[in-house]
């Protein structure tokens, strides 16, 4: 039997609920003693929401991701929050569209795969935790870079970035360099509150390297778009019209 709760938390979702359950049983045997009855109960409760929403956080619920070679995934869920174009030297190394997701705590935290790929490089770089709604988090908080490969046509280079957020401490990746993923795919999460990137070149690459090609990018969402990882296409690779 599937248990929908992530890897990724195990060692959390064993110690905080533990620590939790031991307190309200504590409360519940003996905190009328010093407390009144009053204020056990608004404590129990307390604690009780707490749990449930520790539970909630890590949760992996199953999802059937489309298997269409012409679209890039939500990485993450979350929150549309900006849109732009970039110059992206680090990877990609031309102008990029920049799409960027903020996690609230309420959101499912999984990261899953953009489209198949092959994973070149990964980068981590420590950093600051500043609200990670804003764009700028992501040259400034800790981060870590993910360099792919499509392996599909056309076999443009993406980058998907892990940012941390205000409460966030940890970033989970468990994909490595020359490993290939599948579309939809969980590679990892960030825990409490963060950030996740996806950057797109804009010259697509053309495999015949006659230097053009007939295809185009087409953005699929808006800022303010809810999105969900493995599910919500973001960008669609387009035909252009003659």
């Amino acid at each position: 039997m599937r248990i929908p709760l992530t890897k990724y938390g195990w060692p959390e979702v064993i110690a905080f609920p533990a620590g939790v359950l031991a307190v309200m049983v504590i409360l519940l045997l003996g905190g009328t003693t010093f407390l009144p009855l009053w204020a056990v109960a608004l404590i129990e409760a307390l604690l009780a929401v707490a749990f449930i929403w520790f539970l909630t956080f890590f949760r992996d619920p199953y999802r059937h991701c489309p298997s269409d070679k012409n679209v890039l995934l939500a990485p993450a869920d979350g929150q549309i929050t900006n849109i732009e174009t970039v110059q992206e030297n680090s990877f990609i190394g031309s102008t990029a569209l920049r799409l960027g997701i903020f996690l609230s705590i309420f959101d499912v935290h999984i990261n899953r795969a953009p489209c198949n790929a092959k994973v070149e490089r990964i980068t981590y770089r420590k950093g600051r935790y500043k609200n990670a709604k804003s764009p700028r988090s992501g040259r400034i908080n800790e981060s870590n870079d993910i360099g792919l490969v499509r392996t599909d046509s056309p076999p443009d280079k993406l980058l998907v970035r892990q940012i941390s957020g205000a409460i966030a401490r940890r970033i989970v990746c468990e994909i490595a360099e020359g490993q290939e993923i599948s579309s939809g795919e969980k590679f990892g999460m960030i825990k409490f509150g963060s950030r996740t990137e996806l950057y797109v070149p804009l010259r697509i690459s053309d495999p015949s390297g006659a230097g053009s090609t007939d295809l185009r990018l087409k953005c699929l969402v808006r800022a303010g778009d809810k999105v969900k990882a493995g599910l919500t296409p973001l960008i669609r690779y387009e035909q252009c019209e003659n």
